[in-house]
């Protein structure tokens, strides 16, 4: 493919087409951008077209890290701390968490930038947040629209440090990589575009004109399109994700992993196959309405903290709330709001009624459990515990899922969920009740290897009930990344559907590619194989954020080039191909201004609205430019003649480039007119309307479902990782998990007391860590021992810290999402002194003594 010059005056399509266009479109069948089941996942040795490696390895073989050194570090060092434990907090947020805010504004330098983009965050047509995807209320709004978890965000990204050309001459990449990703986010806002030329240890300057042909070059000298890969994430907004799309798709590929392979592919898999959408189907008022409300596997008040004043009301107005976890979490106890009185002087608001402390991957006996109760009330008092009328008008499967749970033994459903079966009985009660329940669930659920299956097994709950598509209920997959499900709307995914396809032929006018591209798991394998030899990554973390650490940075090394677009440094760009550019781009809070004016981007939530995001702030540098400006120029440099698009006209004017996403995406037509509503739109969601026209069946499907099997050999534990308060997915803003009372260390390992004893392992140890998947083992080292309130058998810890205990080959059946929650390992004490730490508290942590 030869580098061919950008074509200013390439044909444009009439606007009577686009009329005609916008009208057939609604007609096409809406893509949901999920599938219930990817049928083809490749493996390694498929990839290299070769079931048997040159070496003679197995397929299986090829799958693991050789843990050849490297002088730039993958992981992060293993340098431990001075650290302190204080007794797990009983409730989040309060004045501590206004505190702790201001403190992280200080800590950046951002006290006037930060604050003055704090003042307009989450409120309309001003900042959406660039954390977590919680929606906003489509009514009135608070003063403060934001939450701690917000407020470091911001900090991070209003700080007024500069990282540019000074400091990289002064830092190889292998003396940066001796650093921990606090430090290296820590060094300010990067300012100009980078280049690490090849055989290089120091980035140097280089112009925008030359990035964009380097990528150009490299893209075009490609033997087939498919040697790239087009990662995105989830801080990209609607306009860029869309741009991206099109882009990656004219150029030849459907190579577009995205952070939804990590996070909730697993959901979308699941709904998909059970109500015909991939996403969510409540809103946010639907919560104060509920009876019941489900929180299973995640920590709102550090992941999600917005979530809690939602919760909060729906407390006041009478719900009950079930927290399901392997962990206590403060922020499923209590909530101190610190914008009302009894957040500030007094106890504030209790959350959770019945918390069920789970065994790690216990869900499905659980669900089950619950179930075969219900249908034993059922037996009891037949027509009073299921909705019967639901049942036979709107869904298939029923006599199936009876059979299977008449067969279901308490005795292994209570051993494998670690619930007491009375327990069991508690909740169907409950359940059996109330039809307005909201099932919430996050990654503790999704990123199991029975992922697929535990979601199905909750919708079951719902179905019986009748709980979905009217008011107070349905199923609510909390989304972490701000934009990560409008990534995914906007038509960012491997496997784009016929239709969607079919639409960007028309509005475009070139042939998309037919056949599967890779997610994340297959892309790193290609890249590993080197089949995939140019990685570009629009926004995030892609090498922390990515399983098994030391097999993706043999992946990102084997690339002939790597592209990062950021705002601030992180060990993804120090990991690199030959080799590797860093873009910097527009930060959120900052001004977009270009020929037309001042622009704004959009994004959308949670629960499926599309918000304006108005940035105002005067950029870190001059030289900073937009993730849609990036893509536009990138595209016109590659693709030339070859392209009917002026790409160079869209980033004029973005409002050209939502023209384009309500010809090709449904539910986006008026998308200009319909985005500057004070309080923007929904998109459509047929479930949400008690329509379920889009499974194969026409109706929701009940699902029978097995119990999963683990084969766990003695002395092995099984670990799940899990975010620190200071920290927003890969991002660490400080070393402190304030809520679980741990401090100034990352390097832990959360363990159940009975199983500290019965290893001889103290608060305060140092440990080594082994993973075993498949005949196959890694390793991390130098951990601290803590005593935490968890299942005998279970673990917990931090990523990106443990994903180096994450094999590759280690996923959910059906989604191929990476299984963080479940990790098989052993623990062996190090011969070096402990550390002291104190913890007179955790003498009465009896495990199953919880009550909140």
């Amino acid at each position: 493919m030869a580098t061919t010059p950008r074509n200013d005056t390439a044909p444009q399509s009439d606007p009577a087409d686009h009329q005609d266009q916008a009208e057939g479109q609604m007609d096409a069948q809406t893509p949901s951008h999920w599938e219930a089941e990817k049928n083809d996942i490749n493996s390694e040795a498929r990839i290299r077209n070769n079931p048997i490696s040159s070496d003679g390895l197995a397929g299986e073989a090829l799958e693991q890290p050789s843990w050849k050194f490297h002088p730039v570090q993958a992981q992060f060092p293993a340098e431990l701390r001075p650290m302190w434990l204080t007794e797990p907090e009983h409730y989040a947020a309060g004045v501590a968490a206004v505190v702790r805010s201001t403190e992280h504004l200080f800590m950046n330098k951002s006290i006037l930038r930060g604050a003055s983009s704090l003042s307009i965050l989450n409120h309309s047509h001003g900042v959406d947040c660039m954390s977590c995807a919680w929606p906003e209320t489509d009514g009135h709004r608070k003063f403060f629209e934001f939450c701690e978890n917000g407020a470091k965000a911001v900090a991070w990204e209003t700080d007024s440090r500069k990282c540019g050309r000074e400091f990289f001459a002064k830092h190889s990449i292998v003396e940066l990589s001796n650093h921990d990703e606090y430090w290296l986010g820590q060094q300010g806002r990067l300012t100009e575009p980078m280049v690490l030329r090849e055989g290089e240890e120091h980035y140097t300057p280089i112009s925008w004109d030359e990035s964009y042909q380097i990528i150009a070059d490299e893209l075009n000298a490609l033997e087939s399109p498919d040697e790239a890969v087009f990662y995105t994430s989830g801080r990209a907004s609607n306009e860029s994700a869309f741009l991206y799309g099109v882009f990656a798709r004219h150029f030849g590929t459907n190579n577009m992993p995205d952070c939804s392979n990590m996070c909730h592919e697993s959901s979308g898999s699941a709904l998909t196959e059970s109500i015909g959408i991939g996403k969510g189907t409540v809103k946010i008022d639907d919560f104060a309405k509920a009876q019941v409300i489900f929180l299973i596997g995640h920590n709102p008040a550090t992941n999600h903290p917005r979530m809690l004043t939602t919760l909060s009301e729906a407390k006041e107005a009478g719900a009950t709330i079930i927290s399901i976890n392997p962990l206590v979490e403060a922020g499923l106890l209590r909530f101190k709001d610190p914008q009302e009185p009894k957040g500030v002087i007094g106890n504030g608001q209790k959350l959770t009624d019945l918390y069920l402390q789970i065994r790690i991957n216990g869900d499905i006996p659980l669900f089950k459990g619950i179930l075969k109760e219900m249908l034993a009330l059922e037996d009891a008092n037949p027509g009073k515990a299921f909705d019967w009328t639901f049942i036979r008008e709107k869904t298939s499967g029923i006599e199936e899922l009876i059979a299977d749970l008449r067969l279901a033994d308490f005795d292994v459903l209570v051993h494998q969920s670690g619930v007491p079966r009375e327990k069991m009985r508690e909740v169907a009660e409950l359940l059996v009740k109330s039809d307005r329940i909201i099932t919430a669930w996050c990654l503790g659920l999704t990123q199991q290897k029975t992922a697929v299956s535990a979601i199905q097994e909750l919708v079951n709950i719902n179905l019986l009930r009748g709980a979905i598509g009217k008011p107070g209920a349905g199923v609510c997959p909390v989304r972490g990344h701000s934009n990560v499900q409008g990534d995914r709307t906007m038509g960012v995914w491997e496997r784009p559907r016929e239709p969607f396809l079919n639409q960007l032929q028309k509005v475009f006018g070139f042939d998309p590619p037919r056949h599967h591209g890779f997610d994340v798991v297959e892309s790193i394998k290609a890249m590993h194989a080197g089949k995939a030899k140019v990685f570009i990554g629009l926004c995030g973390n892609f090498l922390s954020a990515a399983p098994d650490t030391e097999y993706t940075a043999e992946a990102m090394r084997n690339t002939r080039l790597t592209v990062q677009i950021s705002t601030k440094l992180n060990r993804g760009h120090l990991v690199t191909g030959k080799r590797a550019l860093i873009l910097p781009a527009l930060g959120r809070t900052e001004l977009d201004e270009q020929k037309s004016g001042h622009q704004f981007q959009s994004t959308e939530n949670s629960m499926g609205v599309v918000e304006m995001s108005h940035g105002r702030l005067e950029p870190a540098s001059k030289l900073l430019m937009s993730e849609p400006a990036m893509i536009c120029h990138i595209a016109a440099r590659t693709l030339g003649t070859k392209s009917k698009v002026d790409w160079l006209s869209l980033l004029d004017n973005y409002d050209l480039i939502r023209d384009l996403i309500g010809k090709v995406i449904p539910g986006c037509d008026g998308y200009n007119e319909k985005v500057r509503q004070k309080f923007g739109f929904y998109l459509p969601n047929k479930p949400r309307e008690g329509n379920f026209a889009d499974t194969k069946t026409g109706k929701a499907n009940f699902a029978v479902i097995e119990l999963p099997k683990h084969d766990l050999k003695p002395g092995q534990l099984v670990v799940t990782t899990v975010r620190s308060h200071d920290q927003f997915n890969t991002t660490v803003y400080a070393w402190n998990d304030v809520y679980r009372g741990i401090h100034n260390e990352r390097r832990v390992l959360m363990m159940n007391t009975e199983d500290m004893r019965d290893r001889g392992l103290k608060a305060g140890d140092i440990i080594n860590i082994t993973s075993y998947f498949n005949d196959q083992t890694r390793y991390a080292k130098r951990f601290v021992v803590v005593p935490y309130r968890l299942s005998k058998g279970d673990c917990a810890g931090y990523f990106p810290e443990l994903n180096v205990l994450l094999p590759i080959g280690s996923v959910a059946e059906k989604s191929n999402q990476p299984a963080a929650k479940h990790i098989t390992i052993t623990v062996e004490k190090s011969d070096e002194p402990g550390m002291p730490l104190h913890t007179p508290w955790y003498d009465r942590l009896i495990p199953g003594s919880f009550a909140p």
